[in-house]
């Protein structure tokens, strides 16, 4: 068959014109299924406020997670599987902001990867709500002045952020959520060849580019600051000084790259968690988090962990941490999969209070999806 029997145009002009009419009849149909679903969403709100909605049931964790799971699942390509799952988290954050508004606290100022990692979880439609230190963001939450905060937990290549753990201590906030964001970080500065008097930023990300510093710029003073952003915008105004942070500080503050990835581990990432006032359901694919305090006795922590052996429950992170109770005394905070709900989780948890000093659940959360 011919290109003309077909319907195509031997012409390319004519052939790249037939081209460009079809992808406009597709961007309608796609704004015409999104608007469908934005009406889906609202006879959901009107759903929710019939049932004395709040932030907990509008904004639904779980949920999120089975549908950007399935997203990734049914991703023919060729586009990424992540990328989809992105663009469609896009879509569920302008639906949500349609619902509820969404604050999120988060460790400011604009432009740090805790800021991205608010973005990556919630989308752009939420609104920001960036604070000055980590026990600002449980503040913000515990208050009322933010439904949701974000904050990091670990680093792959520095370890815990010992902060948020001593905050989940005390908190009675809940995890609802937890995301890994890979760590890129970068050298920037007011001009390109810079041979900078002084470094700021944060001090994780000083020890996550400790080996670089000291092969290039031995010697130079190293200053931590509150975060990336905070010391990206502080080289704007003290020119012959220099700043680790990533790429969205650059473009915030307008400042030049001197060096990439200048990271000491090529896989650096970043575990953040979500925290909120609510319990969240399972969603088939959950972590759970506890902090337990053992008697000071030979083999608590191993007769604690066997209890998870014995129930055929997969521990994904134990770290210890000095209790504020005695000295020399400490607790354990405990990762592992599965949701609290769960019957094995809760066999667990039962034998863990008559085993264990004190337990708190610290929540159950789906588990990373993108």
């Amino acid at each position: 068959m011919s290109d003309t029997e077909s319907g195509q145009s031997d012409n390319p002009e004519q052939r790249l014109q037939q081209i460009r009419d079809a992808i406009d009849q597709v961007d309608r149909d796609i704004q015409s299924a999104l608007n469908r679903r934005v009406e889906l969403v609202q006879e959901v709100a009107e759903v929710k406020i019939q049932a004395g909605g709040d932030d907990a049931v509008y904004y639904r964790p779980e949920r999120e997670a089975q549908v950007l799971r399935k997203v990734k699942a049914d991703n023919p390509g060729p586009l990424e599987d992540n990328t989809v799952a992105r663009i469609f988290r896009e879509i569920m954050s302008a639906c949500l902001a349609l619902e509820k508004p969404m604050r999120v606290a988060y460790l400011g100022p604009e432009g740090t990867y805790t800021h991205a990692a608010a973005l990556r979880q919630f989308g752009s439609s939420m609104k920001g709500m960036p604070v000055a230190g980590i026990d600002q963001v449980f503040q913000a939450v515990e208050r009322g002045n933010a439904a949701y905060g974000v904050v990091p937990v670990e680093n792959s290549t520095e370890g815990s952020v010992n902060q948020t753990l001593d905050c989940l201590l005390s908190s009675p906030l809940t995890i609802c959520g937890e995301l890994e964001l890979p760590i890129h970080h970068n050298l920037l500065a007011t001009q390109a060849d810079i041979t900078p008097a002084a470094i700021y930023s944060h001090q994780q990300s000083l020890a996550q580019c400790r080996n670089w510093l000291a092969q290039n710029y031995p010697g130079v003073e190293q200053i931590a600051v509150s975060s990336n952003a905070e010391a990206a915008r502080i080289v704007t105004e003290k020119t012959d000084c220099a700043a680790i942070a990533g790429d969205d500080a650059a473009q915030l503050y307008q400042l030049q790259i001197v060096a990439t990835s200048i990271q000491d581990k090529r896989d650096n990432t970043t575990r953040f968690f979500a925290l909120g006032a609510q319990d969240v359901g399972a969603s088939g694919d959950d972590k759970t988090s506890i902090v337990v305090s053992t008697r000071n006795q030979p083999g608590a922590l191993v007769e604690i962990l066997e209890l998870f052996q014995k129930n055929s429950i997969n521990l994904a992170k134990i770290v210890t941490r000095p209790s504020e109770e005695a000295t020399w005394a400490y607790v354990f905070f405990i990762d592992f999969q599965g949701h609290h709900q769960d019957q094995a989780v809760r066999n667990v948890m039962d034998e863990l209070e008559k085993k264990s000093v004190a337990v708190k659940l610290l929540g159950s959360y789906p588990a990373a999806v993108i």
